[in-house]
C-alpha cells in the first residue's frame, strides 16, 4: 500500500484479501504448508497477502520493518506438537499479526475513533482464523440454529451435497413468484449463518455447497474443485484437509 490516505473500506479488502490467504494455507493447502514448514530451516513466517495467496517465508532484513511482521518460527513447533494444535496455533498468531496490520494502516492512515470503531466493527463480523481452522465458527452457527429451532434443516442427504436447487426450487415451476420467494427467503434464514471451511464466508442461497463427512465442515463447491455433477457420484466427501491428514 501507498503511504496516500485510504478508506476504512480499502483497508478491510486488505485484511480480508490477507486472511482468506491464510485460511487457504491451514485448510485446503495443509500439506503444501506442512512441507514448507521445514524445522531444519531458519525462521520462517506465514505471510497473508492481499491476493488472497500465501507464502511461507523469511522475514525481513530492515529493521524496523516497513510493516508489522507475523510470528517468527512457526516451523521450529511443527513437529514437536500434534499436526491440529500447531495449525491452530498458527491461526491465532496470524488473527493477532492480521488485526495489528489492520490498524497500523489505520494509524498510518491517519483514521479517527470513529473510523477505527467501523474497521474493528467489520473485521468482527468475520470468524477469526482459529474459529476456522478448529472449527469453532461451525458450532457456533449450530448453536445458534438450535436456538432457533433451524437445527433440524441441516440434516445432510446422502451425498452431503447443497445445491441451489432446494426442494422448494425443484417445484419453482409448479410454484407462484411469491410463493417461490417466500422458500428463499425462507432458506437464507436457514443457512445464512453457516461459513465455508475454506474460505470463511457465509452461505449464499445462488451457491453449490457441499459438506464432508469426516469433520462435517461445509464448503463452496468453488473452494474444493467440486462442481453439482461431480457431487452426485461422490459416495463420501472428505475435504482437503481430512484427505491430507489421512494420507499422513
Amino acid at each position: 500500500m501507498e503511504a496516500r490516505g485510504r478508506s476504512v473500506e480499502e483497508i478491510f479488502e486488505d485484511f480480508r484479501g490477507r486472511r482468506a490467504g491464510i485460511i487457504k494455507a491451514l485448510t485446503n493447502d495443509v500439506e503444501d504448508f506442512y512441507n514448507q514448514c521445514d524445522p531444519e530451516k531458519e525462521n520462517l513466517c506465514l505471510y497473508g497477502l492481499p491476493n488472497e495467496q500465501w507464502e511461507v517465508n523469511l522475514p525481513v532484513e530492515e529493521v524496523p520493518p516497513e510493516l508489522p511482521e507475523p510470528v517468527l518460527g512457526i516451523n521450529f513447533a511443527r513437529d514437536g506438537m500434534q499436526e491440529k494444535d500447531w495449525l491452530s496455533l498458527v491461526a491465532v498468531h496470524s488473527d493477532t499479526w492480521l488485526l495489528g496490520l489492520a490498524f497500523y494502516f489505520g494509524a498510518r492512515f491517519g483514521f479517527d475513533k470513529a473510523d477505527r470503531k467501523r474497521l474493528f466493527n467489520m473485521i468482527n463480523e468475520l470468524p477469526t482464523i482459529f474459529e476456522v481452522v478448529t472449527g469453532t465458527a461451525k458450532k457456533q452457527v449450530k448453536e445458534k440454529s438450535s436456538v432457533s429451532n433451524n437445527s433440524g434443516s441441516k440434516s445432510k442427504s446422502s451425498s452431503k451435497a447443497r445445491a441451489p436447487e432446494t426442494q422448494g426450487r425443484q417445484s419453482k415451476a409448479l410454484q407462484s413468484k411469491d410463493e417461490d420467494e417466500g422458500l428463499e427467503e425462507q432458506d437464507e434464514e436457514e443457512h445464512g449463518d453457516t461459513l465455508c471451511g475454506a474460505c470463511g464466508e457465509n452461505y449464499g442461497t445462488d451457491e453449490f455447497w457441499i459438506c464432508c463427512d469426516i469433520c462435517e465442515r461445509w464448503f463452496h463447491g468453488k473452494c474444493v474443485k467440486i462442481t453439482p455433477a461431480r457431487a452426485e457420484h461422490i459416495k463420501q466427501y472428505k475435504c482437503p484437509s481430512c484427505s491430507n491428514k489421512r494420507a499422513r
